[in-house]
């Protein structure tokens, strides 16, 4: 490990970071000495500048990928290396409003139906009963469970929140008959080694696995399975604000936006065409 690198980890850990948020910027940082060959110490704001271009006129990154490798080095000049005004910038996002596809109770079928791994299926099940993100569903424990309460407890989640979510009797059964099977001792989805738990990014390689095995063409990643638990949830009648704390939004704006997915947001009368009082008599063809 670099001199620089050790550096730049105690500067983020004094902030208190996250460890994926470590990683982000540390990635960042490697990328940019890579493509210039050379220290990033010695790289100069308007290099910087010129690959933020490059990622967004060649590679076409997304804006989210943009901005954060923007943070990771602008954390790097200014937490590591101390430079007072840095000199590069990125574009504002563009206002776009994107609504998720979502699955349907026939694909999750399927989707579960195609995993024969225990543990990719009890994985990938948890994610859909709970509403969990992948990066807290891979951090459970066995503590976290408590089967009297029926409650699963997301310790530190995203902002840094305890919060509590609720567990279904069918998704006790599948993480006991799951913890028979492979007797996990601290982690509830183990990695390698054992005393690591899963990565983020093997879940979403089960995932996209099993929806190609299944025959699922919408898109989306992982993602897909907190969607699919926050849209069903309201169709079953749960209310926003009790779904706000379940997938635990900061803002119920964040929340809302699954109104626009429900099957209920298509309700009501029934559709115009329907509801025109259309004669019996049959058409003559063409």
């Amino acid at each position: 490990m670099t001199q620089l690198r050790e550096r730049m980890i105690l500067e983020m850990q004094l902030r208190r970071l996250s460890e994926r948020t470590q990683e982000a910027y540390l990635y960042a940082v490697y990328r940019l000495a890579k493509h210039y060959k050379r220290p990033p110490d010695r790289i100069t704001d308007r290099e910087v500048q010129d690959y933020l271009l490059y990622l967004m006129n060649e590679r076409k990154a997304a804006w989210s990928s943009c901005n954060q490798f923007a943070c990771g080095v602008k954390f790097f000049f200014e937490a590591t290396l101390g430079r007072t005004s840095i000199r590069f910038a990125l574009p504002p996002r563009r206002s776009e409003q994107r609504l998720p596809e979502i699955l349907s109770a026939q694909e999750l079928e399927r989707l579960f139906s195609a995993v024969t791994n225990v543990k990719h299926l009890t994985l990938l099940k948890t994610l859909y009963a709970t509403g969990l993100r992948v990066s807290e569903a891979v951090a459970l424990k066995l503590t976290d469970i408590d089967g009297d309460r029926m409650t699963l407890r997301v310790e530190q989640g995203k902002g840094r929140k305890d919060r509590y979510v609720g567990l279904s009797p069918r998704l006790l059964k599948d993480l006991r008959d799951y913890w028979r099977a492979y007797r996990p001792s601290t982690w509830l989805f183990t990695g390698q080694p054992p005393q690591r738990h899963l990565p983020a990014d093997t879940a979403y390689v089960i995932y996209i696995r099993a929806k190609l095995k299944a025959g699922i063409k919408k898109g989306g990643g992982i993602h897909a399975l907190r969607h699919a638990f926050a849209t069903h949830m309201l169709e079953a009648g749960v209310d926003l604000r009790t779904l706000q704390e379940l997938l635990g939004h900061r803002s119920i704006g964040t929340t809302q936006r699954y109104l626009h997915v429900t099957r209920k947001s298509f309700g009501g009368p029934g559709n115009p065409l329907d509801l025109l009082a259309l004669g019996k008599k049959k058409r003559r063809p063409e």
